[in-house]
């Protein structure tokens, strides 16, 4: 009930959602290794109002995958998104993925886990054509690029940056090349003013 009211309010006044509220969606994600649409939402508008009170010069989340995005924590969520449906191609009939082994610590501290997980994913891309093998490989290389290492920890806004990638980067997989490219086309013509 103090949650409701105060994200209520928060929403009147203008000002920062409660970080109980980036707290308790950040639990919800990890107990159930899920990220939907609402709770992605959650996590994106807490950061959108938490960087434009704070870091007014912040570029805000977008709804979509954002290929710009330089923030680490944004990227590894991506990444493990990747390498989660490297597996899936990899064994179509797999009923336990790397999301439902390791999102929690993948989330909170990615050093621990993505050594173990890339060396996994070599053993997956051999069981994928030559096709797919170089668009996963290409895929990773983008998201990887400029990226030194791995973090040892992640805060809970950081955490939220992780699921948040991880949502983008799944959805983005469901998506049809002509549906990228009208979006493509869509935000080109709106950045340009037309």
């Amino acid at each position: 009930p103090n949650l409701a009211t105060k994200v209520i309010e928060s929403i009147v006044d203008g000002t920062q959602y409660p970080q109980s509220l980036l707290q308790q969606c950040i639990r919800r994600i990890r107990a159930d290794q899920n990220v939907n649409r609402a709770r992605a939402a959650i996590l994106k508008a807490y950061l959108n109002r938490f960087n434009r009170i704070h870091y007014k010069n912040t570029k805000e989340i977008t709804m979509s995958l954002d290929l710009t995005n330089i923030n680490v924590a944004y990227r590894i969520g991506r990444l493990f998104a990747a390498l989660e449906k490297i597996q899936e191609e990899a064994n179509p009939s797999i009923n336990a993925t790397i999301r439902d082994r390791f999102y929690a610590s993948a989330s909170s501290s990615p050093i621990t886990v993505f050594p173990r997980l890339l060396s996994l994913k070599n053993s997956h891309l051999k069981k994928l054509n030559d096709g797919r093998k170089i668009y996963f490989e290409k895929l990773i290389g983008v998201i990887v690029n400029d990226m030194k290492s791995f973090p040892t920890n992640l805060s809970l806004n950081e955490q939220a940056n992780f699921a948040i990638g991880y949502y983008h980067q799944r959805q983005d997989f469901f998506t049809s090349n002509t549906d990228k490219k009208g979006k493509e086309t869509e935000n080109n013509n709106s950045i340009k003013g037309e």
